[in-house]
């Protein structure tokens, strides 16, 4: 009803505006046309040659009907400089005195005027007949008011009729265009279509997983306040996934079909899944990080309760041996047996205790030392190792040192050293395995890469480079027997 009555109003607006300029140019027309017929009576050889005759009217009462009626004007009126008619329409006027203004053309000009006559209301020109550089008469021709309004009837009818056919053709046309858009948003009404959108836009920047629209250009469509948040850019909208600086391997993701794939940013650890469809991909970003940080600090746990389990079999080994060296009356033995287990696991603890003063570190160590053995390999903590308390978080250095270690133990054949110190303004952390060491060439951190076949690794070395990039540190990868991480943080 709404765009039927928009049609309407336009349509009558545009015939309003119509009218006007017809009106305004079939007067203009019709004073045009008078103007021209009387100049060319007036210069008109007959005209003055029949003036001077006897009985002018003789001459001139004919050519004027006869001009008359070619040139569709209601009269043609010549009379002396008194306004004496010679000729008129009507026969019995001839003689008379004319009714009009006369004042311009006795001083020579040519004037016109709307003027109520013998005819009725018309608008007539009256135009000097010259001889000698005098006015000898005036011609005055004319077209009735009726007759000017008959032609804009003429007019206005078939201006109608375009009207009315544009009238006509913009309903059926906001029909169809209407009946268009409800097939296209399934008969929902646009008041339904206002609340929907209102309930999709609170809902799609309310909640905290980052959802991203991405054409089939590459250009994104639509990215929510979470997404902004994740990725940490301003709005994309309207810019190209490559413009954004992403990460090379989560760039790419963007445009191909994903499931819970695990990509690291220089501060988010994201889990994102894309969903191709029909105008491009539909990305979806969930954070990771608090998850990865504690998973990593639940495995650190899971590798002390280990070394703790491994270290109890240990123990309750010796107390065996050493309950069989007294049972078979060796106690001197049994003594030194047990004492000497003791001092070496203690020396290290000391040690290690003596030297990191951050506790989590010094557990970690010890953990790690304890789960190498287990797994047959011999972890040195170089004598040169010692931490003091740093801003740098106990998390953090969890997350570096810990998979460098796990990195290392995975990798070694027998040995790996870890050498950590803080001096000259700056943390040193250095671990070192006898492995086959890292391929050249290879960005060992980038998120999936791995030795292992398994899934699920690929991660660890990632999150390593996020930490160190989060302090503005420096890592280096170095060849000794195998492999030498080198991790440098200023303090």
């Amino acid at each position: 009803m709404l765009q039927a009555a928009i049609v309407g109003v336009l349509a009558g607006a545009g015939f309003l505006l119509a009218y006007l300029d017809a009106d305004s140019a079939t007067d203009a027309k019709a004073r045009d046309k008078v103007t021209v017929v009387a100049r060319t009576v007036a210069d008109a050889p007959s005209v003055q040659a029949a003036l001077s005759t006897p009985d002018p009217s003789a001459t001139l009462q004919p050519f004027a009907e006869r001009v008359r009626s070619d040139t569709e004007v209601d009269f043609i009126t010549i009379m002396n400089r008194d306004g004496i008619r010679f000729t008129h329409p009507n026969p019995a006027l001839i003689g008379q005195h004319y009714i009009g203004t006369t004042v311009e053309a006795l001083q020579g000009s040519v004037f016109t005027e709307t003027y109520t006559g013998s005819l009725g209301p018309s608008v007539r020109t009256i135009v000097p007949v010259k001889s000698g550089g005098q006015v000898v008469a005036m011609v005055s021709v004319g077209i009735t008011v009726d007759t000017i309004s008959a032609d804009l009837r003429e007019r206005l009818w078939t201006l109608a009729a375009v009207i009315g056919s544009v009238l006509v053709a913009g309903l059926i046309g906001s029909l169809l265009v209407s009946a268009r858009v409800r097939r296209q948003t399934h008969g929902v009404a646009p008041a339904e279509l206002r609340d929907m959108f209102s309930y999709h836009e609170a809902v799609l920047h309310a909640v905290r997983e980052g959802l991203v629209l991405v054409g089939g250009d590459g250009v994104i469509l639509l990215c929510n306040d979470g997404a902004r948040d994740l990725l940490d850019v301003p709005d994309p909208t309207g810019s190209a996934v490559a413009d954004l600086g992403l990460p090379d391997g989560l760039a790419e993701a963007f445009m191909s079909s994903r499931a819970d794939e695990i990509h690291v940013t220089d501060t988010r650890v994201l889990v994102i899944n894309v969903t191709p469809v029909s105008m491009g991909t539909v990305v979806t970003l969930r954070d990771h990080t608090e998850l990865q940080t504690l998973t990593g600090e639940l495995n650190t746990v899971r590798g002390f309760a280990e070394a703790l389990r491994s270290q109890a079999h240990e123990a309750a080994n010796r107390l065996h041996t050493v309950v069989s060296l007294v049972e078979i009356g060796k106690p001197r033995e049994a003594v030194e047996f047990a004492t000497a287990e003791l001092q070496l696991a203690q020396q290290l603890t000391d040690r290690v205790v003596g030297a990191v003063e951050e506790p989590v570190l010094a557990a970690l160590l010890l953990g790690k030392a304890a789960e190498a053995a287990e797994r047959g390999i011999e972890l040195t903590i170089t004598e040169d190792t010692a931490i003091e308390d740093t801003a740098i978080a106990a998390r953090d250095l969890v997350t570096i040192l810990g998979n460098l270690i796990d990195n290392a133990i995975d990798a070694a054949s027998s040995s790996v050293v870890v050498t950590a110190r803080s001096s000259d303004g700056e943390l040193l952390l250095r671990v070192s395995d006898d492995g086959p060491g890292v391929p050249p060439g290879v960005d060992v951190f980038r998120r999936g890469w791995s030795t292992k076949p398994a899934e699920g690794h690929g991660v660890g070395l990632a999150l390593v480079g996020q930490a160190v990039r989060r302090y503005h540190g420096t890592i280096d990868i170095g060849a000794d027997t195998g492999a030498v991480f080198t991790v440098r943080l200023p303090l």
